[in-house]
């Protein structure tokens, strides 16, 4: 059966999250020590950029600290130098190579401003070159599509503004029987995201990273052309597309409007977690989908056309 190291790296989460927060804590501590921070820099690529885009509402809501998602290019291509106030620079990969994400961390270091690096592998480029290092340890991940990587990631960032704000309470964690659910709702929802085309992935706020993800892994593991929107951006304009033989997949809440004219919508199984928690839950969903969806279309998420586990950008 195709995709067996992504299925065993999906089913691998429950118990990677729950051992993951104790390996890093001391690190989290010596990082709120060099507080308070006057805004936060996010630098990352591909999925571990959707991991960022939760991290900007984390930060955003939980501490009203300002935040600025990085265009590494500023600094690989252009040159530039930015003034930033008294900054936490985060740099997000999970393989720790990309050598892009890498220089923003140095730029920044050198500029006086705390660095940290949020990563699966120890004594990476990303280590090398940050003030601290949050090493995610969700073990080797063999398959091209992040999975266990990408949740473990978001769990970090969690993490990380609940100790920086000393007040969120500890995280809610996505268990076996949940990852069970999402793979039989997963299966079932396979057959209108093949037979229909547009396909959106809808949601706002702390979710929005959840669609971006879905709508990342559709198009690198089933070939599947996907648009993530925002649910309230989808109103002005996008909507016309969504009429007979599109799907909406959505991470918030049934969307009747998008039914009347005809666009099938799939729901995300629904869960108690608080919502700033929601997304590490949701996007077990959208993981289960693109690997059913790949399997439907004979193709195989291990062995992705054209891509390599690490993807090395300037």
């Amino acid at each position: 059966m195709y995709g067996l190291a992504m299925e065993r790296e999906i089913r691998e989460q429950p118990t990677v999250l729950q051992n993951g927060p104790s390996t890093y804590a001391p690190v989290l501590s010596q990082i709120r020590e060099q507080g308070p921070f006057e805004m936060v820099l996010l630098a990352a690529r591909g999925s571990s950029d959707n991991a960022a885009l939760y991290a900007r509402y984390l930060f955003e809501v939980k501490l009203g600290i300002p935040v600025s998602l990085a265009a590494p290019s500023v600094w690989t291509r252009f040159n530039a130098s930015v003034r930033y106030p008294k900054c936490l620079a985060i740099g997000i990969s999970q393989s720790g190579a990309a050598p892009d994400v890498s220089e923003v961390l140095e730029h920044l270091k050198q500029a006086g401003h705390t660095t940290v690096a949020i990563t699966n592998t120890a004594g990476s480029r990303l280590t090398s070159v940050a003030d601290y290092s949050v090493l995610i340890n969700a073990g080797e991940e063999k398959s091209i599509a992040a999975t266990k990587t990408y949740s473990a990631t978001l769990l970090a960032l969690y993490e990380l503004v609940r100790e920086l704000s000393q007040a969120l309470p500890a995280p809610t964690l996505p268990d076996a029987t949940w990852v069970e659910n999402c793979f039989a709702e997963a299966q079932i929802a396979s057959g209108p995201v093949v037979r229909s085309s547009p396909n959106f992935c809808l949601a706002r706020g702390y979710g929005f990273s959840t669609a971006m993800e879905t709508a990342l892994k559709l198009m690198e593991c089933a070939l599947i052309p996907a648009k993530a929107y925002s649910s309230a951006d989808f109103e002005h304009g996008p909507k016309a597309l969504a009429g007979p033989n599109s799907v909406a997949i959505t991470f918030d809440g049934a969307k009747p409007h998008l039914s009347e004219n005809g666009c099938e919508v799939i729901q995300a199984p629904s869960n108690s977690a608080p919502e700033e928690i929601k997304p590490i839950w949701d996007v077990v969903f959208g993981q289960c989908l693109a690997l059913q969806t790949a399997r439907a279309r004979g193709l195989d998420p291990d062995d992705a056309r054209f891509l390599r586990k690490v993807t090395r950008t300037l």
